[in-house]
């Protein structure tokens, strides 16, 4: 494979070329793992300076409408839109449908979008392990937006947020005791919530809402890199796409307020030492399940663990011990 031919494809905007990056930096193979470093090494001489989106939200909510008519009203605002929409795998077999560009067919044929629909795998926070190397390279190929669908797991959804710029929560109307269940992690993430499917017989169940939602977080104490009068609830139909330039106009006023204060670059900067300590961890766990001996220690101890020999603590105390590592 040829990275300097691949990179400069990428660069002049080569969709192709764009989509077997990202399925090489998703590989787990280790000559794989070695030429995605070394692409991302020649990307990063001229980085991108996109605006990241993340986009959650409980299934059946209407995530992948809403990011279609979205990614319409942006790509005909003259704007470049890479979603990144991440689709959950199954715990017994490891599979993943991935049919997001099926049900994004509008936005799959518009040729200022791109959609990359990848498997979470194993990995948690509702995002796919190499998400965050994929927006580098969407970045690289001259996308300005890139929103990245998570695959709506509820509390979890922390790394996301550690990846982008804004994190939307989009939310049912009529939920009930929806509002109760939504927990206080996520909410206080949120930097806006979009209560969806405001529409014909549902539109006064989203106006109230609206108003719970809205309710609740002023209740939250205020972060130090929001203005006045955010996080805040905003009603919206992506069926009917109406709310969806209030929502844009919205994102952009925070975008825009946080540029000017420097919080955007400060989080940025807080995100890359997040995920260099990240990269750090997975490489020390990678290094642990190669080292046949240490599988080995592990197996036995979580065989002792099992026969109730043992304790978890204990048994983790001497698994630390034998790396060299204080408990």
């Amino acid at each position: 494979m040829d990275i300097e031919d691949l990179a400069t494809r990428i660069r002049v905007g080569e969709r192709r070329a764009l989509a077997r990056a990202i399925t090489l930096v998703e590989s787990g193979r280790s000559d794989h793992r070695e030429a995605a470093q070394a692409l991302l090494d020649r990307l990063a001489q001229s980085p991108g300076q996109a605006l990241r989106i993340g986009l959650s939200g409980t299934p059946g909510v209407g995530k992948s409408t809403f990011v279609e008519s979205f990614g319409t009203l942006l790509t005909g605002k003259g704007h470049k839109v890479a979603v990144l929409a991440v689709d959950p795998s199954s715990a017994r077999s490891g599979g993943s449908i991935l049919g997001d560009k099926t049900r994004m067919e509008r936005l799959s044929r518009d040729p200022n979008a791109f959609i990359r629909p990848s498997p979470s795998q194993s990995a948690l926070g509702g995002v796919a392990r190499r998400t965050r190397e994929a927006v580098t390279l969407c970045e690289a190929a001259g996308f300005d937006i890139v929103l990245i669908e998570t695959v709506g797991v509820g509390q979890s959804e922390t790394m996301v947020a550690e990846m982008t710029d804004l994190f939307i929560l989009l939310m049912a109307p009529a939920g009930g005791d929806e509002l109760q269940g939504v927990k206080r992690g996520i909410m206080e993430m949120a930097d806006l919530i979009l209560v969806n499917k405001a529409d014909g017989d549902l539109k006064p169940a989203a106006e109230r809402t609206r108003g719970d939602y809205a309710g609740a977080l002023r209740l939250l104490r205020r972060r130090p890199q929001d203005p006045e009068g955010f996080p805040k609830a905003i009603c919206v139909s992506a069926l009917q796409e109406a709310g969806l330039a209030e929502a844009w106009a919205e994102m952009q006023a925070l975008a825009e307020w946080r540029r000017e204060t420097g919080h955007f670059e400060a989080r940025r900067t807080e995100q890359a030492r997040y995920w260099f300590a990240e990269e750090v961890r997975r490489g020390l766990l990678a290094r642990l399940d190669a080292d046949p001996a240490m599988r080995a220690r592990m197996a036995a101890l979580g065989a002792q663990v099992a026969a109730g020999q043992t304790s978890v603590e204990r048994a983790t105390a001497d698994m630390l011990a034998a790396l060299g590592a204080a408990p």
